[in-house]
């Protein structure tokens, strides 16, 4: 299970990356690995608020469809436009991958580092 240095992560099992006053948001390793092959990703539009716990997306994958929760509040900036087209490159690169970005940040305080990340993954096996 990779965990990428220099990104924040939440429980939930997104990373955060800080990029110029946005925020890229994506799946973690463990998440695409636990959900397996992905086939399908549902994307907000760009302008929509987010909230830090709430869904902000839906992926499916030969298993299930899981819903994906925001590790940040803010407005989407952009979306990943690749990701809807290939949701398999998730399962590739899980840390090229992202699915959206946010601006206008406001609440990050539950954010993991990539060190505190690695100890909450050993607290589930």
């Amino acid at each position: 299970m990779s965990v990428q240095k220099g990104l924040l992560y939440s429980k939930s099992h997104e990373w955060v990356k800080e990029e110029g006053g946005e925020y890229a948001v994506g799946l973690t390793d463990y998440a695409q690995s636990a959900l397996g092959d992905l086939v399908f990703v549902n994307l907000p539009e760009e302008g929509d608020e987010v909230k830090v716990g709430e869904s902000f997306s839906d992926v499916e994958s030969v298993k299930a469809v899981s819903d994906v929760f925001s590790p940040v509040s803010g407005v989407v900036s952009k979306i990943n436009e690749e990701v809807l087209d290939s949701p398999e490159s998730i399962n590739k690169a899980p840390y090229d991958a992202w699915l959206i970005k946010v601006k206008d940040v406001s609440e990050k305080e539950e954010l993991l580092t990539a060190e505190e990340y690695e100890a909450f993954l050993k607290t589930l096996d």
